[in-house]
């Protein structure tokens, strides 16, 4: 059910936001991708959220994984980021669920890596309504992610 609103609530942004553009896509025709300044803009947002997020004692419990994986992490995000933002990007990993399924992510937490993600784009220099896009492509990820705590 849950799914099937946000689902329906993306559509109906779409649709209210400008019925023949592309998802991502402003009434100018650019995507937010191009608009962020394309893949090395979002691989640098990328980077810095992750140096923040791995920098930050709250997130030590996600750390014990090899090299090996910490680079594929980084760039299943960079691909992800630039899919959802209108570019050429495919992303080939697990969905949000499954990716971060059994990690007990809090809103406590999400709201700090969200902290991370702007701070990410103020480095990079990105306002206004393009940062509240991006934001917002964020957010709406959070019920994947976020696992309300066990019922005792």
């Amino acid at each position: 059910m849950k799914r099937m609103r946000l689902a329906i609530t993306l559509i109906v942004l779409a649709l209210v936001n400008d019925s023949s553009a592309a998802w991502g896509q402003s009434k100018t025709g650019k995507t937010l991708y191009d608009r962020l300044g394309r893949y090395d803009a979002i691989a640098a947002i990328a980077d810095e959220y992750l140096k923040g997020v791995r920098g930050d004692p709250q997130f030590a419990r996600f750390s014990g994984r090899g090299a090996d994986s910490l680079t594929r992490a980084r760039q299943l995000l960079k691909d992800q980021l630039c899919a959802i933002t209108g570019g050429p990007c495919v992303y080939i990993g697990r969905d949000m669920a499954t990716a971060h399924g059994g990690l007990a992510i809090t809103e406590s937490e999400w709201s700090s890596s969200m902290k991370y993600m702007a701070a990410a784009l103020d480095k990079a220099k990105v306002a206004g309504s393009d940062r509240s896009e991006f934001l917002a492509l964020i957010d709406s990820l959070r019920p994947q992610i976020v696992q309300k705590p066990a019922t005792q």
